[in-house]
């Protein structure tokens, strides 16, 4: 009998080995649970109506399931037979990649996954590059049902499709000239359109242009560039990788749609499409006042991103100042900031942020200052305990037996050692920072009630809990989907930043 586990468990360990395996296996889980989920909601417990559409999509995300697991099933004879995969079965991977048109990328990571022996770093992000992309066109695409599109949504398709077929030629180079950790000089000129995708918050191809020049720039391929290792590590957590895919969709989302979706159906009055039941129309169906809840979704997307980024970066530069400051000079001014900073931090962070509201007024601003002071504490104390373990370190003495002053050996030297517990914090803040500004525009103390927020959407909708619990439902799964995404990719962070796990 403990032989048999014992080798169970040699055998489970040989698999999860195997990247393709990993992938496969939640991409046949994840799709199997999707399934479960749309099935759930094409009956209205309310009415007792069946929506047959409904239906049809999670047959196919049933099929989806049902052909992912038994592709799962030949991986795994695969590796247990020849320790590695045949190439036959890597051919099955290109009939995997198309299930992304029907909104099941998980299946589609696995194809690509499969298909590719040696994945290197380059050539994962190119995946995620072009599955963000074509997210995006699938989400801007369900507009069409509409009785109109905005002005822009031909020309923003447009620019969505030149990207990606942009990133289809890139992924197809980086196959070709990407060898190990060496990359030939011909992807130069891929760079800079990559770096540039950060204007459409592919965060994705962003970093693939960097690493292609910086990169390009090591001549010797041994030499090892930490950000890089990092981010490779982080890519050996899966659902790290998910929770950062699903952050950078939203961010692409919130950017793109200023071209793709049409402002005026999130804001204006309809009163001819009160309180409608979801549909290809209205995806998430309408509220009391008959304006689409799930354009509102996706434009209360960006100002839960914008609220929430800003919010974090406003006390990291405040507290990181502070915090290097008290840990590097230490004694009274120590005590004087960490003092002051204690009064600060006795005050629980919701109700201060309820105090600075209710005094100065409800508005974006006033939000954002709120969340950001309360920060502060949290983000100095991180600073100040990094500051304090190498501020004796010997990097630090060169630089004051070379005569640098005070504030060059903090901004220089001190503060870019002390950032990566900040960054860790930072991706983990950022979600509490949305879930915060929701709740308190839930309490009408957050962003003004006719700007298309979270907060202000579930709120609305939690008055037709009993007629329409949708209204609720999908504003409340989307606020859920942002903070899972963050703390995901920040506890992957934390991992692949974690130097006894290199």
């Amino acid at each position: 009998m403990e032989n048999k586990q014992y080798i169970k468990r040699l055998e489970q360990r040989k698999l999860n080995s195997f990247q393709e395996y990993k992938t496969s296996t939640f991409g046949w889980g994840a799709s199997l649970l999707l399934f479960l989920i749309i099935l759930i909601s094409s009956f209205d417990i309310v009415t007792g109506e069946i929506k047959y559409t409904s239906i049809a999509v999670s047959a196919v995300f049933l099929a989806s399931a049902i052909i992912q697991y038994l592709v799962t099933l030949k991986i795994k004879s695969d590796i247990l037979k020849y320790n590695d995969i045949k190439k036959s079965t890597r051919m099955i991977g290109y009939f995997l990649i198309p299930f992304v048109l029907i909104g099941n990328f998980f299946v589609s990571i696995a194809g690509f996954t499969l298909i590719k022996k040696e994945k290197t770093i380059e050539y994962n992000l190119c995946i995620y590059s072009i599955l963000t992309v074509i997210t995006i066109m699938l989400i801007s695409s369900l507009n069409l049902f509409k009785e109109y599109v905005a002005n822009t949504f031909l020309l923003g398709m447009g620019i969505l499709i030149g990207i990606t077929l942009f990133y289809v030629v890139t992924m197809i180079m980086v196959s070709k000239y990407v060898k190990g950790k060496k990359v030939d000089k011909k992807l130069v000129p891929f760079a800079i359109p990559l770096i540039l995708s950060i204007g459409i918050g592919n965060i994705f191809a962003f970093l693939l242009g960097l690493i292609i020049i910086s990169k390009s720039r090591h001549k010797d391929e041994d030499i090892s560039i930490e950000w890089i290792d990092v981010l490779r590590r982080l890519f050996r957590n899966y659902m790290s990788v998910i929770g950062m895919f699903v952050v950078t969709v939203l961010l692409s989302l919130s950017i793109c749609s200023y071209l793709t979706f049409d402002y005026s159906i999130a804001i204006d009055n309809n009163y001819s499409t009160i309180l409608l039941k979801p549909s290809l129309e209205y995806p998430f169906g309408t509220d009391n006042y008959g304006r689409c809840v799930f354009t509102r979704i996706i434009f209360g997307a960006r100002i839960s991103l914008v609220v929430g980024i800003i919010s974090t970066i406003v006390p990291i530069v405040l507290g990181g100042i502070l915090g290097a400051v008290s840990g590097y000079y230490g004694g009274k001014v120590d005590n004087i900031i960490m003092r002051f900073l204690d009064i600060l931090y006795a005050v629980p962070s919701i109700l201060l942020a309820i105090a600075i509201v209710a005094a100065f007024g409800a508005s974006t601003i006033n939000l954002i200052l709120a969340l950001s002071i309360g920060s502060i504490p949290m983000y100095a104390r991180t600073v100040r305990a990094t500051v304090m373990s190498i501020a004796n370190q010997e990097f630090v003495e060169a630089a004051k037996a070379c005569g640098a002053k005070d504030y060059v050996i903090i901004f220089r030297h001190i503060i870019p050692n002390s950032l990566a517990p900040v960054i860790v914090r930072a991706t983990l803040g950022i979600g509490s920072a949305v879930l915060s500004t929701s709740s308190l525009s839930y309490l009408g103390l957050g962003v003004e009630p006719h700007i298309p927020e979270w907060g202000n959407i579930l709120k609305a909708g939690s008055n037709y809990l009993e007629t329409s619990p949708h209204l609720a439902i999908f504003p409340g799964l989307a606020i859920i989907l942002i903070v899972l995404a963050f703390n995901y990719f920040g506890d992957g962070l934390r991992d692949a930043l974690d130097p006894k796990l290199k």
